[in-house]
């Protein structure tokens, strides 16, 4: 070899090392991009997200805000900008915000009015990480930092050198109120604009503590300054303090709220206590690489490791705590269904029509003590409103379908989760299932006394959507049979809803081999267009709906006439046209354009109901099909940029399961305790446990060509099951999959190799 193939092959080996060295040093935070999903609209959706500035599963959490006061979407990528940075707790831009109020820094001329206050702003000087935040606001020459903790956030205002220099607060519409008290730098307040969901008594109290003493002081109402009062009480009121200030001067506030009263308020800001701005800054970095650690992943593509843990942080974003500690140190919670103050947890912000799917076992899997504590909030919440929530913003809202509940309740006490009474939890399920809330009709059961009696919701008597209730209610059933089993519940009790389970078998349609709308009488909705989105189902098409069997998907391939039919179905998801009818809702809505633009024909990931689909394959004997387009999604629909997901990240679900899917397998039925394999997207991860066990998954071949199993070896032996047991990978071990370029046919192919199903369970 000769001396510049020497040097080449030294200058190689360097920078290897070099690279390896930059990987060494980040952590799992580091990877995360909180503007993934940002760039988004209400005609197209890319994730409609916002940078939540946050603490996992965070009371409050903070944002720039480039949107009006009331617009759902608070901060889009395209904005250029910032009208305040906003305390929020929305979970979507469709079911918007409460308990909100913001916070901007102006310099030179006083500007209190949200469209006169906004400065000019870059992403190009904006740093965002889930534990701080910083921006240059150009029109005032001056950085704004924030960083968080669970119901608190430190901010640092850098100001210029100027002798007007001041600090806008405003606590919104819908009445606010506000009170200045200079000999304590401290403004308190509280706001009530929300969306709904609270109870009359609902406030959000603030107080914000500065480090440097006013030199201007205001209140005002209506963006106009109030002379001779320093407290208001009004539909839209706020504050303005000034100070002068040198030129690069650091400025500090404190900021805590509390939901139960001012005095709380005060409490809750000992969360920062006497830290710094930087000591607190390092202790949400800790907090945040806790958690995001519990999920080591090592491989040579920096780009998917961001997009794995930019999609692992929303994962632990929602639901959100909706509990604090009193002056006694007990756990209590302000209840937004009866408006009182009640001891123990609560958590919010959450839709199960979307998050039961892979959200909610991904918490039981890998973060189980918050598990724990959700289950007793949920037990709360049942208690607290005679129902437990299907969508919860802070309080029931009337969103979507399902009774979803029993799914969210079902797995976790069928994993050892639960540790909260689970005899009255199952008492809830029972009260959901067959009654409707009294205000809010999508909680409970809408339409159960036609499902009850007839065996599904027909479509014929005016409620909407009554295909999707009728098979999410066959799964619900199926998951309270689940949990009355395991309770020892009587047989006659379990023989119904074991009954219920199998309603599903109503709406299909031999001749279509789809699941149709069908009237009171018996017959099939006519005329029935299989491409129809809403109608019969929701956000979704009888195509994408019909495979909403998570419980028994082996009878719905008795039922489509076998594995060949069952099969070839699943494939024509992929290879019809993405063609559509819009009728129901009059035009295109975004969800339907989200499949449209995808290229994946009538696969429409970027919705719920569908997002199990490909693993489905598992269950007749061809799981190298979801081999290959789990990597299709994978690589396709997600990435760690403005424009980053296909559709609404949906509090973490959409999220999740990019999590499990790169970790090679999910929880296609929840409740089951098995997870159904795909294939791992990366050469190597390590979940380390609560218990302390680890569970290691390597496939050192890994890569786009070599996406097929050709082989998995578990502990040390071959193992040619689709699935993996909940309880045996508690135990940790290693999963080592031998990964190819060609799919192996052999592989999976037996009927003991499937995953449960109820039809195969009852042999």
């Amino acid at each position: 070899m000769n001396k510049q193939k020497l040097l080449s092959l030294g200058t190689a080996l360097l920078l290897g090392t070099s690279f390896l060295f930059a990987q060494t040093q980040k952590q799992p935070v580091d990877y995360v991009n909180p503007l993934m999903g940002t760039d988004s609209k209400i005609s197209l959706s890319n994730g409609n997200t916002y940078p939540a500035i946050a603490l996992p599963w965070g009371m409050n959490f903070w944002m720039p805000q480039t949107g009006k006061m009331g617009d759902g979407w608070a901060y889009t990528y395209a904005s250029d900008k910032i009208r305040g940075f906003k305390q929020t707790h929305q979970p979507s831009p469709w079911i918007n915000d409460y308990g909100q109020f913001s916070i901007m820094p102006v310099t030179g001329k006083l500007k209190i009015d949200q469209e006169q206050r906004a400065s000019w702003f870059s992403h190009k000087s904006e740093k965002a990480t889930p534990y701080y935040y910083s921006v240059y606001l150009s029109e005032y020459n001056m950085t704004t930092e924030i960083t968080p903790t669970e119901r608190c956030a430190y901010f640092r205002f850098t100001f210029p050198e100027t002798k007007d220099a001041y600090v806008v607060i405003d606590a919104f519409d819908r009445g606010s109120y506000v009170k200045v008290i200079p000999e304590e730098n401290k403004i308190v307040g509280y706001t009530t604009r929300n969306s709904g969901g609270v109870p009359q008594n609902f406030r959000n109290y603030f107080v914000i503590e500065f480090d440097k003493s006013f030199t201007f002081n205001k209140v005002w109402a209506d963006y106009h300054l109030v002379e001779k009062h320093l407290e208001l009480q009004s539909n839209h009121v706020g504050a303005a303090i000034g100070f002068a200030t040198k030129k690069g001067e650091q400025v500090h506030a404190r900021v805590a709220s509390s939901f139960i009263s001012p005095e709380q308020a005060e409490l809750n800001l000992k969360e920062i206590g006497k830290k710094t701005f930087e000591q607190t800054k390092e202790a949400g970095r800790k907090s945040w690489n806790d958690v995001l650690g519990r999920i080591k992943i090592e491989d040579s593509d920096e780009n998917r490791m961001r997009t794995f843990y930019s999609c692992l942080y929303r994962s632990v974003l929602f639901p959100r705590m909706f509990y604090e500690v009193n002056a006694k140190g007990e756990t209590v919670h302000y209840s937004p269904y009866n408006g009182e103050v009640r001891p123990g947890y609560m958590f919010t912000d959450t839709g199960f029509w979307d998050t039961f799917r892979c959200l909610f076992p991904f918490v039981n899997l890998v973060y189980p003590s918050m598990g724990e504590k959700m289950q007793e909030g949920l037990l709360n919440t049942y208690q607290e409103s005679g129902f437990f929530p299907e969508w919860a913003s802070p309080g029931h809202r009337g969103c979507m379908v399902g009774n979803n509940s029993a799914s969210v309740v079902a797995d976790a006490f069928m994993k050892n989760v639960t540790k909260a009474d689970a005899m009255a939890m199952y008492e809830g399920l029972l009260v959901g299932a067959n009654s409707v809330h009294p205000r809010v009709s999508t909680t409970g059961r809408r339409g159960y006394e036609y499902y009850n009696k007839l065996g599904y919701v027909p479509y014929d008597v005016k409620i909407n959507e009554n295909a999707a209730r009728t098979l999410e209610y066959a799964y619900d059933d199926w998951c309270i049979y689940r949990m009355g089993e395991k309770l020892g519940r009587p047989a006659e009790e379990l023989e119904l809803y074991k009954k219920r389970s199998q309603n599903y078998r109503n709406l299909f349609d031999p001749e279509t081999k789809l699941m149709r709308g069908k009237n009171a009488d018996g017959t099939f909705q006519a005329p029935f267009n299989p491409f129809k989105w809403g109608d019969a189902f929701t956000e979704g098409n009888s195509w994408h709906y019909t495979w909403s069997v998570f419980h028994d998907v082996q009878g719905l391939v008795d039922l489509m006439g076998g594995r060949k039919m069952f099969v070839s179905m699943l494939d024509s998801v992929f290879s019809l046209p993405p063609v559509f009818d819009d009728s129901y809702y009059g035009g295109v809505i975004h969800e339907i354009r989200e499949m449209e633009i995808a290229n994946m024909g009538n696969y429409a990931h970027g919705n719920q109901p569908i997002q199990h689909m490909i693993y489905l394959y598992n269950y007749a004997g061809e799981p190298w099909k979801a081999q290959y387009w789990l990597r299709e999604v994978m690589t396709r629909l997600y990435f760690a940029t403005p424009d980053g997901y296909c559709g609404d990240e949906d509090n973490g679900q959409t999220s999740a399961w990019y999590v499990f899917t790169a970790l090679g397998f999910y929880p296609v039925c929840p409740g089951s305790n098995e997870y159904v394999v795909g294939a791992p997207y990366f050469r190597k991860a390590t979940i380390t446990l609560e218990n302390g066990k680890k569970l290691e998954i390597s496939a050192p071949k890994n890569s786009d060509d070599n996406r097929y199993i050709r082989s998995l070896n578990y502990n040390g032996k071959n193992y040619t099951k689709n699935y993996l047991n909940h309880f045996e990978l508690l135990k940790g071990g290693r999963l080592v999959f031998d990964m190819d370029s060609q799919p192996n046919e052999r592989r999976g192919v037996n009927e003991s190799d499937y995953p449960y199903s109820f039809s195969r369970d009852q042999k």
